[in-house]
């Protein structure tokens, strides 16, 4: 029974390290197409590279978490001109 324990404890599933890939110039072309339309600061993109060259899955996922909180600025920022927005019709009195 104390060997199942110590196996488990040897063999559990949060020390266990994935394998990772660098990314190939398909998926380079791919992360780049992803910033397109998209105003980006040249640090970020240069930062999604270099991650690229050791992690390709971590690349992705910096790609569309830095994609998801610029998109959510955007809407913020737009939902606050709409709010602010003057009227067209108000006359002075």
């Amino acid at each position: 029974m104390s060997r199942a324990l110590i196996e488990d404890i040897f063999n559990d599933s949060e020390e266990a390290q994935e394998i990772t890939f660098p990314a190939t110039d398909q998926d380079l072309l791919i992360l780049t197409e992803k910033f397109l339309g998209f105003e980006i600061p040249s640090k970020v993109f240069l930062q999604a590279i270099s991650i690229a060259a050791y992690d390709s899955a971590s690349a992705f996922r910096y790609v569309d978490n830095y994609l998801a909180i610029l998109k959510n600025k955007n809407k913020r920022k737009h939902k606050k001109l709409l709010v602010f927005k003057p009227a067209t019709n108000f006359e002075n009195n």
